[in-house]
């Protein structure tokens, strides 16, 4: 009986001093890139309350990187899901750092205030978020057709 080597024991290694190694690309499902949002924007509402004194302008400026974040790790087939899931994780991290009081409805004044002064954040990283995706498809979409003709051309 025969022994099939392992498929990673036939790949040569590169050298030590050889080119620099890449990040690791996650690819996230739709689901997984609107918990990543979320779970960042509450880490970024905690890091502004408390370094700058809940901070909405902080806030709202570290939403632009998390939100393209969300658009560069999503698998292409949930490119869709990503500006739809940045504005919730918006408005879920957004709560912390409002700056609302007085029981449930002085905090849920706090929230909609905030969402709506600062909603230019809201736009901007929901348009990065999209702007990111779309490009992402169109390359999708042009890879598929040269893939496509050189198939075709090879057949004829």
């Amino acid at each position: 009986m025969r022994s099939v080597p392992h498929p990673q024991a036939r790949r040569p290694r590169p050298p030590a001093g050889g080119p620099a190694r890449r990040l690791p690309r996650p690819l996230l499902t739709g689901l997984g890139g609107g918990l990543f949002a979320c779970l960042a924007m509450l880490l970024v509402a905690g890091i502004c309350r408390l370094l700058f004194d809940s901070s909405l302008f902080v806030y709202g400026l570290l939403f632009l990187p998390v939100a393209a974040a969300n658009a560069v790790w999503v698998r292409p087939a949930d490119l869709i899901t990503a500006p739809v899931s940045v504005p919730i994780a918006f408005a879920a991290g957004v709560w912390p750092v409002s700056g609302g009081s007085g029981g449930f409805g002085g905090e849920l004044m706090g929230v909609v205030s905030a969402l709506s002064l600062h909603a230019g954040w809201l736009y901007a990283g929901t348009l990065v978020a999209a702007l990111i995706a779309l490009v992402r498809r169109a390359a999708l979409s042009g890879r598929r057709r040269a893939a496509a003709a050189a198939r075709r051309s090879r057949t004829a």
